[in-house]
């Protein structure tokens, strides 16, 4: 990243909501069949699922930060600074079960086309901006669609992205998915960065 120092706007930190399964009707048709049982058990209507992703610009330097599969990654070089097991721990020995977490300068988000709502600026500070990035890494490598930590909700993309907007600094209580939307996971990586979620609040 630049050398450049201080606080100033130089900066941003922009949020993208995709549809789930956004390129991909398989993921798209589970994920509805999931919220149907979902919200059949919680006994409130179904609504449409988002998978979050972030840009973090400071100065002329560029990142896409998101949480993909392992497998099928396309470019050799994308930022990914940590994996984690899907499903089961045992499974994540295998890349068809392991998700990357990707710091990606200059990158790219599959199918931002169809993004909703977006992008949503949620930090424009020099000292916000380099603190998240330096975040990615340390974010916890739970495993995904599991609730490990007895938060009600399961780790996955949003889990990353709510932990990192958290840890970071960033007023979480106000970030909403689109209208009629659901981020199911934004509320595990709350509980994991020791931030009590605005639904457990009500």
């Amino acid at each position: 990243m630049s050398d450049g120092q201080g606080s100033g706007p130089d900066a941003s930190i922009l949020l993208y909501w995709l549809p789930l399964g956004a390129g991909g009707r398989s993921v798209r048709w589970n994920g509805r069949v999931f919220e149907a049982l979902t919200a059949r058990l919680g006994r409130r209507p179904a609504l449409d699922l988002y998978h979050s992703a972030l840009e973090v610009t400071v100065d002329a330097d560029r990142f896409v930060i998101e949480m993909t599969p392992a497998w099928g990654g396309g470019a050799e070089d994308r930022g990914v600074v940590a994996e984690g097991p899907v499903g089961l721990r045992w499974l994540g020995h295998s890349v068809l079960f392991r998700y990357e977490i990707r710091r990606w300068r200059d990158g790219t988000i599959p199918d931002v086309a169809e993004a909703v709502a977006s992008p949503v600026q949620v930090g424009g500070d020099r000292t916000g901006a380099r603190q998240l990035l330096s975040l990615v890494p340390k974010v916890p490598v739970l495993t995904w669609g599991r609730d490990e930590l007895h938060a009600g909700d399961m780790w996955n993309s949003n889990s990353l992205i709510s932990w990192l907007l958290a840890r970071s600094g960033v007023e979480v209580a106000g970030i909403r998915p689109p209208a009629h939307g659901r981020a199911p996971g934004w509320d595990a990586g709350l509980v994991a960065a020791g931030v009590q979620s605005f639904a457990r609040r009500q």
